[in-house]
């Protein structure tokens, strides 16, 4: 039954009051494709207009064309990761190729293409101010990137392509969240579950009672899996869920093989088309790293600083537990790591993760970032009432900043997992705002979040210092599309190079490791009670415990990342898992057994038709420009309002508007030095500022 234009709450998408409440599968088709409908419209008229040529009637128009249907794409796909039903899901996929070939096809118009390279050659193009003109040279760009120049043979090979690699990746997601699910393991022996935290046990407790079965359950869920590889003594239970885990939809119905292989074929032969060596090539050239090639050099060299204490690590764990169980010992797996790392890190330093989870109430912590946010940038978070939602645990939330007499914009907070949520945690930016008539800017809205250890029999949430750090992170991103200040929608908040897009966000965290800033939030559940010091102390001393393992099994990722969009071929390297495996191997600190499918549930790279496929390097190279950045703060004061005014005004609000490498310099007064990361990880002695390797 076709839904009447003026009945269908996708729309309606003009403010930041989205109508989730009312949004229903049956809207999507019908609301797409009027949609689709008008934004063909709005770029034939681009390509047809005989007027003089500005701005406003190229640019601006293009800017503008494609606004409603990527904010109805933008709210369908993300009720599709939090509030999945088959109906939805089937209206999801109904529609996704037709909206990619529209996006293809856009760079593809010859009459758009023509007008473009005509405008830039205008008077009113030469007399544009800075951050349009950027916004032009970036489109010309980006145009020929995505084939604007290709013949009309090519042009269809590279529709093709893109609307098979938009099918196979959602289909990757969907699989991956289909095998998380399919997967449960009951324990019904209480005995079972020695060493496992009470808070754990609860939860396992509560996902059984939830589901009508006696006893614990445990899933594939971040917070189930991470307290059993932590803290289970039985090492048979642990090995059964880390196989479960890392084994997600690499067979049977779920399988992710044939979808991988092919989106890495698809992804050759799309860079291929259009000039590039590789998929590294094509997507790198507009970031910090410039190439594939830079990309591995950061990678190799970060590699190469760490190796050394890596191995040293990994002979003082096999040692430890060898003195813990006798020589006699069974060689370590990789399911042994993390609980023989937490039994190492807790008698090293006396310091128990779970010591610290009373102190963490969720909402406390989702306080304290409010308050961080509002001493460092001025700006206020309070409650958005009556705000419809997705699902009753979401919460609404308003931003101004009273100062500057701005009403920021809104958010949404979805914090905990349900089976209708994909796993991770990620922000996303529903609506972009942008310049009104007699000043400001009409507001933005976005949205984060997370799977973190759900509330358990009516008591609070209580979160673990990494769940902590991840609100801190994914709020950090949220910062840098509510405070976005550029005119230009698609230069604004987020819209920067892949390779900066994780600075705003990794530097909130560090807050989370700061004394003062904890002990505005941090307060024990019961009691109110502030960190004590010695377990801050214990804390900061563990801080740096493994820190070179942690950061070899990120760049593990990120070189099995380059390797398979660079190297990997499979008529010579064989199967895509057991090439994986080995070169992941080089990064673990034991042998990775064969069957090894980690990669099949990667779904940072095989998600999304780029997401941070070739890209992974970026959180170890945003690493490096937060490590660098937040010294700042630590020399002129972790609370300066002008140093949170510089980052606010030099970089948060500035999106995409200049160079990121600018945009780092105006805020530190020099570029980056790698240094910083490796001495706040413990693996080099302080030095003198000095710079970033030459892969920047």
């Amino acid at each position: 039954m076709t839904q009447a234009a003026n009945d269908n709450p996708l729309l309606e998408l003009d403010s930041i009051r989205i109508p989730f409440d009312r949004i229903r599968p049956e809207h999507v088709r019908p609301a797409v494709t009027t949609l689709l409908a008008r934004a063909r419209a709005a770029i034939r008229e681009i390509g047809e207009r005989t007027a003089p040529r500005t701005y406003a009637t190229t640019l601006g128009a293009l800017d503008d064309a494609t606004e409603a249907l990527s904010r109805a794409m933008g709210v369908v796909s993300h009720l599709e990761s939090v509030a999945t039903t088959p109906a939805l899901r089937e209206a999801y996929n109904d529609v996704k190729p037709e909206v990619s070939a529209f996006y293809t096809s856009i760079p593809l118009d010859p009459k758009l293409w023509e007008v473009l390279r005509a405008y830039a050659g205008t008077d009113d193009a030469k007399h544009l101010d800075a951050i349009r003109a950027r916004h032009l040279a970036k489109t010309i760009d980006e145009f020929r990137r995505a084939g604007a120049d290709l013949d009309e043979d090519g042009k269809k090979q590279l529709e093709a392509i893109d609307v098979e690699l938009s099918t196979l990746t959602t289909k990757f997601s969907q699989n991956l969240l289909d095998a998380t699910n399919a997967f449960e393991l009951i324990v019904t022996d209480e005995k079972k579950l020695a060493g496992l935290p009470e808070s754990a046990r609860e939860a396992a407790r509560a996902s059984a009672q939830q589901k009508g079965v006696e006893g614990w359950r445990f899933t594939l869920q971040a917070p189930s899996v991470m307290a059993v590889l932590t803290y289970l003594d039985d090492a048979e239970i642990r090995e059964k869920i880390w196989w479960a885990y890392n084994t997600r939809a690499s067979s049977e119905q779920f399988d992710n093989r044939p979808h991988l292989l092919r989106i890495l074929e698809l992804r050759k032969a799309k860079a291929k088309l259009l000039g590039r060596h590789d998929f590294a090539d094509l997507v790198l050239c507009d970031r910090m790293a410039k190439t594939g090639s830079d990309a591995a050099k950061f990678v190799a060299e970060l590699e190469g600083k760490t190796r050394d204490a890596f191995e040293r690590e990994k002979q003082d764990l096999e040692a430890f537990r060898k003195k813990a169980e006798g020589a006699s010992a069974r060689s370590m797996q990789p399911w042994d790591v993390g609980y023989w790392s937490e039994k190492q890190r807790k008698a090293l330093y006396d310091f128990d993760e779970e010591a610290l989870r009373p102190y963490f109430p969720a909402e406390r912590a989702l306080q304290g970032v409010f308050d961080i946010a509002r001493r460092l940038y001025g700006i206020v978070v309070e409650p958005w009432e009556n705000a419809p939602t997705w699902d009753p645990s979401v919460r609404t939330f308003l931003v101004r900043d009273p100062k500057r007499g701005e009403q920021i914009g809104a958010f949404y907070v979805d914090l905990y997992p349900r089976e209708s949520k994909r796993g991770g945690a990620w922000m996303a930016g529903l609506i972009t705002g942008g310049p009104i008539d007699g000043g400001g800017f009409s507001p933005h809205l976005g949205l984060f979040c997370a799977n973190a250890s759900p509330p358990v029999n009516g008591k609070p949430a209580l979160l673990t210092h990494d769940e902590v750090e991840t609100l801190f992170h994914e709020f950090g991103h949220l910062l840098h599309h509510l405070l976005s200040r550029v005119p230009v929608r698609s230069l604004a908040g987020t819209h920067v190079a892949w390779d900066f897009v994780e600075l705003p966000s990794q530097i909130m965290e560090n807050w989370t490791w700061e004394r003062e800033a904890l002990d505005l939030f941090a307060r024990h559940v019961e009691k109110d009670s502030t960190i004590p010091g010695e377990l801050f102390e214990k804390m900061q001393r563990a801080r740096c415990y493994r820190a070179a393992t942690a950061q070899m099994r990120q760049l593990g990722f990120a070189t099995v990342d380059l390797m398979l969009h660079r190297v990997y071929d499979v008529k010579k390297d064989g199967d895509v898992v057991e090439y994986a495996r080995r070169v992941m191997e080089r990064f673990a600190t034991t042998s990775l057994p064969g069957g090894y499918a980690m990669i099949t549930g990667f779904s940072h790279l095989f998600a999304h038709p780029v997401g941070y496929a070739a890209g992974y390097y970026s959180y170890k190279w945003a690493e490096v420009l937060d490590a660098d950045a937040f010294s700042r703060f630590q020399r002129e004061g972790l609370f300066s309002e002008q140093v949170g005014a510089e980052f606010r005004d030099k970089l948060l609000s500035r999106g995409d508007a200049d160079e990121p490498m600018k945009l780092f310099v105006d805020f530190m007064g020099r570029e980056p030095d790698l240094n910083a990361l490796l001495e706040r990880n413990g693996l080099l002695p302080p030095t003198a500022p000095g710079e970033m390797p030459d892969a920047t």
